[in-house]
């Protein structure tokens, strides 16, 4: 089974509806919820997420589509040593940084995300969504 680690960006489309950006990030989570592909996020997703969700909806409706969206995907800690080497890498994008050694500490191989740009330098395939699909 493929396994992808999916950067916020993503999760919000599907979650805030954001076209046109939602159908691919729909389609994506399809798969998983049809038990295709393995979907990986980090626990800072989740908050970053909240953020978002509570600057459009009422606490009480972002926390549900939080516990709804929770079942689809595995989430990833950040600890101690992701923050490390986050400091230390290139990243302009301290959240990236994140995201990224998040998936590489945890040797995913796939990272999923709009925001390619921030992504030149990776060791592992930096994908949009659209081209994910395409490749699946």
């Amino acid at each position: 089974m493929t396994k992808v680690f999916v950067d916020t960006d993503i999760c919000l489309d599907v979650l805030t509806g954001r076209k046109p950006n939602n159908v691919m990030a729909e389609r994506l989570f399809s798969l998983a919820d049809l038990g295709k592909i393995k979907v990986y996020v980090s626990s800072l997703c989740f908050a970053n997420i909240d953020y978002i969700l509570t600057q459009q909806y009422k606490r009480k409706d972002s926390r549900q589509a939080i516990a709804k969206f929770k079942t689809l995907v595995n989430i990833l800690p950040v600890d101690d040593k992701i923050i490390e080497l986050s400091i230390a890498s290139n990243f302009n994008d301290f959240e990236d940084a994140i995201q990224y050694n998040t998936a590489i500490e945890n040797n995913l191989q796939i990272l999923i995300t709009r925001n390619t740009k921030d992504f030149k330098k990776a060791k592992i395939k930096i994908m949009t969504p659209d081209v994910f699909m395409a490749k699946s």
